[in-house]
């Protein structure tokens, strides 16, 4: 059982007051907060380690080398990946998606489709949407129904022989679904489409397991999972890797370089040009470390406890609908209060000290669905409480009747 005086006291920020109240920070599916292991992993490079890496024979550029592709290995391991060289570091989970639809621009061609779904951000929409328009192939979308799950008999009956591409989301940060992702590859696989996972939400509950699942590419941040900001993972399967062209060119990517002619890196640096955010990088090792050593079956079960009771407590208030009510979800509730606007309310409560996030989280085309401008979404992690919940609950009815 997770304890979570304990954990909360390993991070720093939820000492504080706002406004003259404790914070309660609900806005975890926007970013996570840092333990301190991982603020004293960044503080400790960069007084002891601080150099680049892969290019230098001195002490400081082979510790810091060594650390990263330590924070590499810690990756793989962690996704079940088969090699280290699937682990590709990005910036996050929009640079791994970018990067493979930069990628698919060489193998499609007009009438090819691309699958994604209605419940995706748009990260996961607006660069198939540049693939498409440059390419003329089809974009897709797998709708959803009013409990906000992927209706999987639409989606068999969209999968055929043109489809190249399927990206979903594993979990949608608007509504708290769980995807049947592993179903969803292997139907793809059945008429020879690649399948990218969107796992930026997924990947602060679950802990995910890229054999089991057979996708052929799952991104994600390292913000939303205790780790820095401009940090995140793309996994690839060895043999797409190989296939896709690279999305940057620059110093590290290459082989060798003439002017007449340019031969690439092998993998992982083939997708790493530049210098990359090594501290970054290894601060994330350290953060997925700090939530392994957690167990994520023991965060799955703390998050479920608070999901159901953040949900039973929030249905009390009158007039409160909330969005997202699939079987399977993680602890994300997003929902509104009769008329009132989102912001109206999440300005009050913010006046309390508690952090939600209000508007269409990225993802218009779900509040299009729902024919709302918005909601407050209330997404908890390991760290939150039951109390906090209360709390939350209790000004919520104070701002809703303020704002009737």
């Amino acid at each position: 059982m997770l304890d979570s005086t304990k954990v909360r006291a390993d991070f720093p920020i939820l000492q504080q007051e706002i406004n003259g109240f404790p914070l309660v920070y609900f806005d975890n599916g926007a970013t996570s907060q840092k333990p301190q292991v991982v603020i004293d992993a960044i503080s400790e490079y960069y007084q002891e380690t601080n150099a680049n890496i892969h290019r230098g024979v001195h002490t400081l550029s082979q510790r810091a080398t060594d650390a990263f592709e330590a924070a590499r290995e810690i990756m793989r391991q962690h996704l079940n990946a088969t090699y280290t060289h699937e682990v590709l570091f990005t910036a996050g989970t929009t640079h791994g998606i970018n990067l493979v639809a930069h990628g698919f621009a060489s193998f499609l061609q007009a009438g090819d489709e691309v699958l994604i779904s209605a419940m995706e951000h748009h990260s996961n929409i607006v660069p198939w949407q540049l693939l498409c328009e440059k390419t003329g192939a089809v974009l897709r979308v797998i709708p959803m129904n009013e409990k906000g799950e992927l209706i999987q008999e639409d989606y068999l009956q969209l999968l055929s022989n043109k489809t190249k591409l399927v990206a979903v989301t594993h979990i949608s940060n608007a509504l708290g679904t769980i995807n049947p992702i592993r179903e969803m590859v292997a139907q793809a696989h059945q008429v020879g489409a690649a399948f990218l996972v969107d796992g930026a939400q997924a990947v602060p509950h679950l802990q995910p397991d890229v054999q089991a699942l057979d996708c052929d590419f799952y991104a994600f941040s390292g913000h939303k999972m205790c780790g820095p900001t401009g940090t995140g993972i793309l996994y690839g399967k060895e043999e797409w890797l190989h296939k896709l062209p690279p999305y940057q060119g620059g110093g590290e990517m290459i082989k060798t370089v003439t002017f007449e002619k340019t031969t690439y890196a092998d993998l992982p640096h083939k997708f790493e040009a530049g210098t990359p955010n090594i501290c970054g990088g290894i601060a994330l090792g350290v953060a997925v470390k700090y939530m392994q050593n957690i167990g994520f079956e023991a965060i799955a079960a703390h998050e479920k406890k608070l999901l159901d009771y953040a949900t039973a407590q929030l249905l009390q208030i009158e007039g409160l609908k909330i969005y997202g009510t699939a079987a399977h979800k993680t602890s994300v509730i997003s929902f509104n209060v009769g008329d009132i606007h989102p912001y109206d309310l999440g300005t009050i409560i913010d006046k309390k000290g508690i952090a939600v996030r209000t508007g269409h989280h990225c993802t218009q085309p779900i509040m299009d669905f729902f024919g709302i401008p918005g909601t407050i979404r209330a997404s908890f992690a390991f760290y939150n409480t039951t109390t906090e919940i209360d709390v939350f609950v209790s000004a919520l009815k104070k701002a809703a009747t303020m704002l009737r």
